[in-house]
């Protein structure tokens, strides 16, 4: 079997007229009387042929050798037919047309002109076996006109069909030329397409810098259209993306000065509908849309397509394009743009995280300046001050031993003093510096360390109280975080809260497992935290700075509360688990609920 992908137009041609000739053999017969039921089988049998090749023909599947076969039988039908209803005498002498047609159909005239005259040839045997064998000459003048007609009938035939053949051929390559074109055109839009698509992705694999990314996107995906032989110097296009809740436009073709400040609460309408369902919408009409109507760009655009700028659960924001054409965004083109979304998501991504931790570089470098400037101010306010009342004090003690020499010794104690405190300050610098307690034996010694010589020196009580289970779930790198996080909240306290204790606790969450809760808590004079943040950019110390940057170091959450004379907790929530970390930063951790 040979399957096409156009249908066999001469098998329709050749089927439709056996239908028809059957039909007039069936009514010839039944109005002679003849419909016997040898005739009818013969009928049924061609029938029920016909039925099979019209399913052949539907399929536009043919059988090896389809055009001899189909004559065969018919020559077969049309000789069964002549000679079971009386041959030369009967009502069926043109009933040789059934195969004439059919040779004229598949092999035009030739064909026609041969099957009359081998069907000629057939009917005079016929005749003259079963009728006239005696004395054929009673046969010769009906057989000739007979044979004229046969042979005026394939040619007539046998010319039509060639003519028809002709014009079929020729609108048959026609429509193969014209495919073969489309196949081309369409080969070559599909060429264009992905030559600008893998553009696209390598300009955003080449680059982390956040503008070329956005630049990137939108001239692509315009000339990703124009390659696909459809302007758009008409499409508004645009890329809105979130910053502190709200989508801001970070860049866009044919917006108004006005547009590039308008900003989105993606609370409603069809972006609210992109960023829940993580799907492409499309919007019909954009100024009933009551986000988008504010939009001056969109004032004459009939049809708006969104795309979420999503990977996981983490929203980046929404792709926008419109177009004054009210059906422009085809299934083709909507499937197009979220390939270029996907890409595109992936090079933002990969842009903020560089931006990310270009911040996080900066932040590192800022923070090891800051520890070098604390430094400089705890020696300067410490121990420098400490020594140079040494010197001082010694310089006094000289004298002495001259003038009151009996008043030396208790001097000289003075000075010993002194010079304990601050040998005690200078090595507790060195241990916030580099804790060799915590490497060598862990956090809570690492705490009690803190409280000892917090106490030591500085005279300040510190009680620490930490769950041990909770610290060995933390990795070495978390433990040295916390350290530091509470060396800084205790030494804040120390300095300004006047405590008469300052309490260290370590604990699981009370309502949720997977966080652990550190705390730090004074009963000092407290603070105005509202006041206090107000005018923190012009205050010289960066505790709280180093609070909220060390607690983003281990993915946790700070929270401070204080009241004026009710004293001071600070609150810092550790994740445990990594479903606790996703948590927190998509936001879902309530503070108060934890």
């Amino acid at each position: 079997m040979k399957k096409a992908e156009l249908p066999f137009l001469a098998d329709w041609f050749a089927i439709s007229f056996r239908w028809f000739n059957l039909l007039g053999i069936t009514i010839a017969l039944t109005t002679a009387g003849s419909l016997i039921w040898p005739v009818t089988a013969g009928l049924i049998f061609a029938a029920i042929w016909n039925v099979i090749m019209s399913l052949l023909a539907t399929i536009n599947v043919r059988m090896p050798s389809h055009r001899l076969i189909n004559l065969c039988v018919d020559i077969l039908v049309s000789g069964m037919l002549y000679s079971m209803v009386g041959g030369l005498l009967g009502p069926l002498t043109w009933a040789g047309l059934l195969a004439i047609l059919t040779a004229a159909i598949y092999y035009e005239w030739r064909g026609g002109l041969l099957a009359a005259t081998f069907l000629s040839i057939i009917q005079f045997g016929l005749s003259y076996l079963t009728s006239f064998q005696n004395d054929p000459t009673p046969i010769l003048i009906p057989m000739g006109v007979i044979f004229v007609f046969n042979l005026t009938a394939g040619i007539i035939f046998g010319l039509s069909s060639k003519r028809l053949m002709k014009g079929l051929r020729h609108k048959y390559f026609s429509e193969m030329r014209q495919r073969q074109n489309l196949q081309q055109i369409a080969q070559k839009q599909e060429r264009g397409r992905m030559k600008v698509f893998y553009q696209l992705i390598e300009t955003l694999s080449s680059t982390l810098n956040y503008e070329v990314v956005l630049n990137t996107t939108l001239d692509l995906s315009q000339k990703t259209f124009d390659e696909l032989g459809k302007p758009t110097e008409m499409m508004t296009s645009a890329v809105l993306l979130f910053k502190d809740d709200l989508l801001m436009v970070a860049n866009a073709r044919r917006f108004s000065p006005t547009d590039l400040k308008r900003t989105f609460k993606a609370a409603q309408g069809v972006l609210y509908d992109t960023i829940q369902s993580g799907e492409p919408q499309i919007c019909s009409e954009p100024l009933q849309d009551p986000e988008l109507k504010s939009l001056l760009a969109l004032q004459s655009c009939k049809q708006v397509i969104t795309l979420p700028l999503a990977r996981g659960l983490d929203a980046y924001g929404v792709m926008l394009f419109a177009h004054p054409e009210p059906n422009f965004f085809t299934n083709e083109k909507v499937e197009l743009l979220s390939m270029i979304s996907s890409q595109s998501v992936i090079a933002i991504q990969n842009a903020l995280l560089y931006q990310q931790l270009q911040l996080e570089k900066e932040a590192i470098i800022d923070s090891q300046e800051e520890a070098q400037k604390k430094l400089a101010r705890d020696l300067h306010d410490g121990p420098t001050q400490s020594v140079s009342a040494i010197a001082m004090r010694l310089n006094i003690a000289r004298k002495m031993m001259q003038v009151a020499p009996d008043k030396l010794a208790d001097e000289l104690e003075r000075i010993e003093s002194l010079a304990r405190r601050t040998t005690g300050e200078i090595r507790h610098m060195l241990f916030t510096l580099r804790p060799l307690v915590l490497e060598s034996e862990g956090l809570v010694a690492a705490l009690n360390a803190i409280a000892n010589k917090t106490e030591t020196t500085y005279q300040q009580k510190v009680r620490i109280d930490a769950d041990e289970k909770i610290i060995s779930r933390l990795d070495q790198n978390k433990q040295t975080v916390l350290f530091y996080l509470v060396e800084e909240a205790v030494n804040n306290a120390r300095k300004h809260a006047q405590a008469d204790l300052i309490w260290v606790r370590l604990r699981l969450s009370p309502k949720d497992n997977d966080l652990a809760l550190m705390e730090i808590i004074d009963n000092g004079v407290g603070f105005d935290i509202n006041k206090v943040n107000g005018n923190y950019n012009q205050r010289g110390s960066l505790g709280m700075v180093n609070l909220r940057e060390r607690t983003q170091l281990i993915n946790g959450l700070l929270h401070i509360d204080s009241v004026p004379e009710r004293g001071t907790r600070v609150q810092i929530y550790i994740p445990l688990t990594q479903e606790a970390v996703e948590r927190i930063q998509h936001g879902v951790v309530d503070l108060l609920q934890a």
